[in-house]
């Protein structure tokens, strides 16, 4: 399990490989306030960031390497959210992977429902400074087509549900149906965005003061 100074050093790397602060979220399954106080910390940020505490924000980091790892157990993760989908959520013709973490797990479940794939690349992607509602997102051309189909969402974790929203969103925008989310993590117990039901292998509950 890495500690903060783990998280600080891993989010300098990246910032001075010239990720934004969203694809440094993305990369340590943090929130996007979470990544910004890292970087700070880390000395590799040119402005400071004062919404956010000096203590640190208020938030859970999820490493999976051990299954992003490992091909079979990737695999075997991807047939257990496939399950998940197959229980209550009917049949999709196309399952959305969200960049990066979320294409490799939902490559492993369209195989296990034999659906097309496609991917959506979340607006966090680009963003580090400024108003992150300036910018979009959007579906990889290399990728199936949602417009018209009905879809199931994969990503590898739920930090505040925004980026499932805009997929969403993305989807309904494109012609598409969204039928269901599925993530390995849920770090806010959310069980449905916008009419669409959310589930996850595992659910992180805080107990006692925050």
């Amino acid at each position: 399990m890495k500690n903060v100074d783990d998280l600080i050093a891993s989010a300098a790397e990246l910032a001075d490989r010239g990720l934004s602060k969203g694809e440094i979220a993305d990369e340590l399954n943090v929130s996007r306030e979470t990544a910004s106080w890292l970087v700070e910390r880390s000395g590799a940020a040119t402005e400071p960031e004062p919404q956010v505490e000096p203590d640190g924000p208020d938030d859970i980091h999820v490493d999976w390497n051990a299954i992003g790892s490992g091909g079979k157990r990737l695999t075997y993760v991807g047939r257990a959210l496939a399950d998940l989908l197959m229980e209550t959520n009917g049949e999709a013709d196309v399952t959305v992977g969200i960049e990066k973490a979320g294409v490799p797990l939902a490559t492993s479940v369209s195989r296990e429902l034999e659906t097309t794939l496609a991917a959506y690349s979340p607006a966090k992607h680009q963003w580090d400074e400024g108003d992150i509602e300036d910018l979009g997102g959007g579906f990889s051309r290399n990728f199936s087509p949602v417009e018209g189909r009905n879809c199931f969402i994969v990503d590898d974790t739920v930090t505040s549900g925004t980026t499932l929203r805009e997929t969403i969103d993305a989807i309904r925008s494109e012609g598409g149906e969204p039928l269901a989310c599925v993530v390995i993590v849920d770090k806010q117990g959310v069980e449905e965005i916008d009419g669409v039901p959310v589930h996850s292998l595992i659910n992180v509950v805080r107990v006692g003061e925050q």
